[in-house]
């Protein structure tokens, strides 16, 4: 917890006021100038940024369009998609602006709407996640029920409910943030708004922030036991199917699961879950990056490119006559 001096005359009250300057914009202060590898950065940041978010959409209407993936996996795969879009235009559009621009500032209700929907859709992404391996445990645990338990139906509640309860998770907090006094320092040692950079910069107590870091905790570590007991076990009958082939299929379709969730959840662990210990300046911002941009950037190539009923979908819709309609052919 830090706590920020806001130039307090013990005299009087009434100067206490008149001296405290409330923050009305935060300054990014660890992005280079524009001149000074600003460019550098810039380039390889737009090209991963157009990327993901052409990559997920081909994938969200793969996924749509075409009825042979009209199946509750695929159907979790496009919801995961589709949030990956919104998660990431969340803060690289503003990381891409601050490379470039001189004015690296966010106004205080900005920064405060960045936190809240990074960290909302981060949330949904997880519970996603975790419904997608509930899902596969099914499948493959017991599949002859498999198409009884999952109806569209359920998969529909699944989706809406993690996307409540991910966007309901984070609003006290969010609204308990903005009510703290900010007169001190404005500069964000970080590439985009997060909570514990901000907090610093609070001028009082915000110890009470402990409470909602446990619970934070106690949601990420319940996805990742949930998860990963659902995995253990699934690998546990896999090992069992005298079918080589049917074993390698079902390998090969849990592979990207478990290659995205070690993504996703490794990256959250080092970001949100190393309590006392202090990374580097460096360290911990490259952290940030890989969490805000690095595995969104490979949702859509291991989604795509080592899956052959997706792959088979996308050529499908880069050659569709309906979508691409030359005029006079």
């Amino acid at each position: 917890m830090t706590v920020c001096i806001c130039f307090h005359q013990p005299t009087s009250e009434n100067m206490d006021q008149e001296n405290q300057t409330m923050v009305t914009e935060f300054y990014f202060s660890d992005f280079p100038q524009f001149e000074n590898r600003g460019l550098l950065f810039f380039i390889p940041l737009l090209f991963i940024y157009v990327f993901i978010i052409v990559g997920n959409f081909m994938i969200f209407f793969a996924v749509r369009l075409d009825t042979r993936l009209h199946n509750p996996m695929y159907n979790f795969i496009s919801v995961f998609s589709f949030l990956e879009i919104w998660y990431t235009t969340v803060t690289i559009p503003k990381m891409l602006s601050n490379l470039v621009s001189e004015q690296k500032t966010i106004s205080f209700i900005g920064c405060l709407l960045q936190m809240y929907f990074f960290h909302s859709l981060g949330v949904t992404e997880g519970l996603i996640l975790t419904v997608m391996a509930i899902d596969r445990y099914v499948a493959i645990c017991n599949p002859l029920r498999y198409a009884v338990i999952m109806t569209p139906q359920l998969c529909i509640q699944l989706s809406t409910g993690s996307c409540i309860f991910g966007f309901l998770m984070l609003l006290p907090e969010t609204v308990w943030i903005s009510t703290l006094p900010f007169c001190g320092p404005n500069q964000i040692h970080q590439l985009f708004c997060d909570f514990e950079p901000v907090l610093h910069l609070a001028c009082t107590d915000t110890s009470m922030i402990l409470v909602e870091d446990v619970i934070h905790a106690i949601s990420i570590l319940t996805s990742v036991s949930i998860i990963t007991l659902s995995y253990l076990r699934i690998i546990t009958v896999i090992l069992k199917i005298p079918s080589g082939e049917s074993r390698q299929k079902a390998f090969s379709t849990c592979l990207a699961h478990i290659t995205i969730f070690l993504l996703f959840f490794g990256s959250v662990t080092l970001m949100y879950l190393h309590f006392s210990v202090t990374f580097p300046p460096l360290l911990d911002k490259a952290i940030a990056l890989m969490f805000a941009v690095l595995a969104p950037l490979f949702n859509p190539v291991i989604y795509s490119l080592r899956n052959r009923d997706m792959k088979d979908a996308i050529k499908k819709i880069l050659c569709s006559q309906k979508m691409f309609n030359v005029p006079g052919s």
